[in-house]
């Protein structure tokens, strides 16, 4: 099993430039930062320059023959992320520049819509500021009651508090799958079954999943979902939002412009039909067309085929840093949540988390440090930042060996020179 997996990675190593190459001064590099962004395979580099090369036209819009292979790119990418996590129709599919857009779109067109004084929203306390601060605002303009949902000592969520926070009064509770510092799954299934036995609503924050898990949105019954391509092996600028048709149908338009409507006059307009009445502008074509190619590309390679591999690497990751005296893992162990994320977020008492990551940067390991937009937890903690390693299924055991011996180099240091 674990050489059929390490063959895996191996393969798909070659798809990857960057794997292939190293840096730009073609040092070894090995990157750890997964959960912050992916790295893009030549599958979805080349699609981008297709477009850009032989396709380039705006899309919906024109008679000509550019045009009309423009749109049907566009639109195959629709259909490609509507297969990929299960959605009854491809018009459920929403194009945003990113997942944090897509929240806001809820928080904008439904929120403003649906909520008035009084309503409460529950979220978590380890949500990204991006499934934060729209709710603040949306508050602030309403009158809606936001609440917080606490986590265990193990670090998950603690259903037991969810359930004694769930009221009459809920209008909807937007959590994140899998977080992006605790790495914690959250029971998505078990809590929607909660939320809406209340008459409330769900949205999922999906970022830290979609590329390691499959996920089918029916299934798990949810209203809202929330991806961002970047996160997917696709390119940046691009995301989705998906609901189901007759609560997009219920949302006005969130912006208004070109493409979103079907007949303006000098002092009214008519909106267009799903998907595009939310989607005002020209959008992000070779984005959107990109972000396809990699749906594709995730595809092929198998989503339990990752998940397998990723968890045995995370596995392997998190023995060996318990081995290293002095640091604190935050979040379950894998042991406990098999299906927690591909990612150890730590800290190391008395040394900062930024001063680790820039000594393994010296040796061209690439990990995350700070915060992680996630403030509020890290107070919950009280920790100012924590290091973040977070893997893929392009992660191999020899780059956890590497890690390992140079973090632990770069601990010693840290502490005889402190």
């Amino acid at each position: 099993m674990a050489n059929k997996q390490q063959t895996l990675a191996e393969i798909t190593r070659r798809d990857f430039p960057l794997f292939r190459n190293g840096s730009n001064n073609q040092k070894k590099l090995i990157y750890l930062d997964h959960a912050a962004t992916s790295q893009k395979p030549s599958q979805v580099i080349e699609a981008l320059k297709n477009y850009y090369s032989y396709n380039n036209a705006n899309v919906h819009r024109g008679a000509h023959q550019l045009s009309a292979r423009a749109t049907e790119a566009f639109e195959e990418a629709r259909e490609i992320t509507a297969s990929f996590i299960g959605a009854s129709l491809p018009k459920e599919i929403l194009f945003t520049r990113n997942a944090t857009e897509a929240i806001n779109i809820v928080a904008r067109s439904w929120g403003d819509k649906e909520l008035q004084e009084g309503d409460e929203i529950l979220l978590s306390l380890m949500e990204h500021h991006s499934n934060l601060v729209p709710w603040q605002q949306l508050s602030q303009r309403t009158g809606c009651i936001l609440r917080h949902v606490g986590i265990t000592q193990s670090g998950e969520l603690d259903l037991a508090d969810l359930q004694r926070k769930l009221s009459p009064r809920t209008r909807l509770v937007s959590l994140v799958h899998i977080s992006n510092t605790l790495g914690c799954c959250n029971p998505i299934s078990e809590i929607t079954e909660m939320v809406h036995s209340y008459g409330a609503m769900i949205l999922i924050d999906a970022c830290q999943s979609l590329a390691h898990t499959p996920i089918n949105v029916q299934a798990l019954n949810i209203d809202f979902l929330a991806g961002s391509s970047h996160k997917l092996c696709g390119p940046t600028g691009a995301g989705f939002l998906w609901a189901r048709e007759e609560i997009l149908e219920n949302m006005p338009p969130f912006l208004g412009g070109g493409e979103m409507i079907q007949e303006v006059f000098l002092d009214k307009s008519t909106w267009a039909e799903l998907p595009h009445k939310f989607e005002a502008g020209t959008p992000a074509v070779g984005e959107a067309i990109g972000m396809g190619e990699a749906l594709k590309y995730l595809k092929k390679i198998g989503l339990e085929n990752i998940h397998s591999w990723e968890k045995n690497i995370t596995e392997y990751l998190f023995e060996n840093l318990n081995s290293i005296n002095g640091v604190r893992i935050f979040g379950p162990k894998p042991e406990r949540q098999p299906k927690r994320g591909s990612l150890a977020t730590f800290s190391v008492e008395g040394i900062h988390a930024n001063d680790i990551a820039e000594l393994l940067d010296a040796n061209g390991i690439c990990i995350r440090s700070g915060h992680h937009c996630c403030q509020p937890l890290h107070r919950y903690y009280k920790i100012n930042a924590t290091a973040r390693a977070s893997i893929s299924f392009t992660s191999t055991i020899n780059e956890i060996d590497f890690f390992i011996e140079e973090l632990t180099s770069a601990i010693n240091f840290l502490k005889n020179n402190s």
